[in-house]
């Protein structure tokens, strides 16, 4: 009762999950993001497509059982992706077995209209995306159309996908081919992929900004997680060699060789700017 009235309850969905409190609500998401339109010199050359490979999970279980309604969050992964179709880019939506694209829908900026208008473009996608299982086995006969590959953030991202190995033969294949890959937040989790069946991990010695494990034990106490996350995904990948480039969920992003990397919400905005010119400067010299 009192933390209803304290107003850092989670709120128990339709399916028995939880989503985020009012006050963590309030705290953690916005009305509108911060992105910032920016007149792009147009890639017009043949590797136009990104591949975007989003989460088809939306339940995330907590050590103490309770189920948190997750997903991709919709900024991180709309966000990139308005930079992106800004400077000529376009995507082909991925989930691991074709089933829809999640969102964090509790987290969407509802007076945003750039985000609202890429959401709508790409919506008949997000509902019956590509299938990375039926992807996977053909990548060797891509025929140079790609420039990247994007893995957006949200909690979701740790859904099924660090466990996947068509994840990791995706991004072995665009490591291979000197493809760009991008993610933030949460989304490094799909790069642990690469260390499957005592694999080397690809990214070993790698710079990269994440979501700290840190933020995430704290937020229950405002409600924002209905309990402790099952595993740190920090802690991982510096178990595996990776060095993290931030401590604070902030709005830091680090770029590595071809890895590209966010460190929250916050991020996704620098995210998107770096990988478009990045990109642009790339592709074109």
């Amino acid at each position: 009762m009192l933390k209803s009235i304290l107003g850092i309850a989670p709120k128990q969905e339709s399916d028995g999950s939880y989503s985020p409190s009012k006050l963590a609500l309030k705290l953690a998401t916005v009305e509108k993001s911060d992105f910032a339109e920016i007149a792009y010199e147009k890639y017009q050359g043949k590797q136009s497509r990104i591949y975007v490979l989003f989460t088809e999970q939306k339940n995330m279980q907590m050590q103490n059982g309770k189920l948190f309604s997750t997903g991709n969050h919709p900024i991180e992964a709309l966000l990139p992706m308005l930079h992106l179709k800004n400077a000529g880019f376009e995507f082909d939506i991925l989930t691991p077995t074709g089933k829809p694209v999640v969102f964090e829908m509790w987290a969407f900026p509802k007076q945003d209209k750039a985000v609202q208008g890429i959401y709508d473009d790409y919506k008949s996608q997000f509902e019956q995306p590509q299938s990375l299982a039926d992807l996977a086995p053909n990548l060797a006969s891509d025929n140079d159309i790609h420039a990247a590959v994007f893995v957006p953030g949200g909690h979701g991202a740790m859904l099924g996908i660090p466990e996947d190995q068509n994840v990791g033969t995706l991004l072995r294949w665009a490591h291979n081919s000197d493809l760009v890959t991008f993610t933030l937040c949460h989304g490094p989790g799909s790069l642990l992929t690469t260390s499957l069946d005592d694999s080397d991990f690809l990214y070993a010695g790698y710079k990269m900004a994440v979501f700290p494990d840190s933020v995430d034990n704290m937020t229950p106490m405002i409600g924002y997680l209905p309990g402790k996350m099952p595993w740190g995904l920090s802690k991982k990948l510096e178990g595996l060699g990776v060095t993290l480039a931030n401590s604070k969920p902030d709005d830091t992003v680090c770029t590595d060789r071809n890895l590209i990397t966010g460190a929250s919400p916050l991020a996704s905005n620098n995210l998107g700017m770096q990988v478009a010119n990045t990109l642009l400067a790339k592709l074109n010299s």
